[in-house]
């Protein structure tokens, strides 16, 4: 057992390391075809390296470092997302539970949920009267409809025999609610979640690019007015990373809740 688990970690980290090097050698082909237009992996390394040397450094509004960025972009989208999360997961819950609910809410869900995050930052400005409110409401807006339909979906799903059960004890409304709803659920909401959270993620780069300010968006785009590609390759390389993370570790969760696992 111990052998398989030192043998799978062995193959995941030589396969990891394996795409890496794959990325770099495109990565380098492009610079070269390009003349060197596109800066290759080894410049901007060296640009990575002084911007991580001091990456919370603040000498000014519109000069920080690349720590307090991240770490202002994260903030909003976990904002953002929180409050989607909030609204989602009782709403989804509703429509799951009546078909009038469903028919009532689901054509508002299909009309609002295909709209750009660029199309709401006018209203969020509106509503706001800023641009980091306004941020913070796209990010809500857009990321909320992968969890409310994946909560819907899977409240609409629970197996009749569970509710027969459910009638034949005799459980109240709350107990329905936390020993069978909420845990058969509970796989689809986190599926939702994971979508959700990738959505708010790439959403928060184009915010802050027209929010301005600070975030990893606003750097991306002050970079371009500076000319530095290689900080530009550097935010994106942090951007899919962070991604990549977030993506994992609600991966996990859902792992740890399905029930073909347990």
């Amino acid at each position: 057992m111990k052998n398989t688990f030192v043998k799978n970690t062995i193959s995941q980290i030589a396969s990891f390391a394996a795409s890496m090097l794959l990325l770099c050698l495109i990565w380098q082909g492009i610079t070269i075809l390009t003349e060197s237009e596109i800066p290759g992996p080894i410049a901007t390394w060296q640009v990575a390296k002084e911007m991580f040397a001091e990456p919370f450094y603040d000498y000014g509004p519109n000069d920080k470092g690349i720590g307090l960025q991240l770490t202002a972009s994260l903030w909003r989208v976990f904002l953002g997302f929180g409050i989607g999360s909030l609204i989602a997961i009782p709403l989804g819950i509703l429509m799951g539970s009546s078909r009038f609910m469903m028919r009532l809410f689901d054509p508002i869900v299909q009309i609002l949920r295909p709209v750009s995050p660029l199309a709401w930052f006018p209203l969020g400005l509106l509503a706001f009267k800023a641009a980091a409110g306004a941020t913070i409401f796209i990010i809500t807006i857009t990321s909320l409809w992968p969890t409310l339909i994946n909560t819907s979906f899977g409240v609409a799903h629970i197996p009749q025999d569970h509710k027969n059960v459910s009638k034949a004890f005799g459980f109240s409304k709350f107990k329905y609610l936390t020993k069978i709803l909420i845990p058969y659920t509970l796989p689809h909401m986190i599926t939702g979640l994971r979508l959700s959270i990738g959505i708010a993620w790439m959403v928060i780069v184009a915010g802050e690019m027209l929010s301005g300010g600070s975030g990893i968006g606003f750097f991306v785009w002050d970079s371009w007015n500076g000319l530095s590609l290689e900080k530009i390759l550097v935010a994106i390389l942090i951007i899919g990373s962070v991604g990549l993370l977030l993506d994992k570790f609600f991966n996990t969760l859902k792992l740890a809740f399905a029930w073909e696992n347990k």
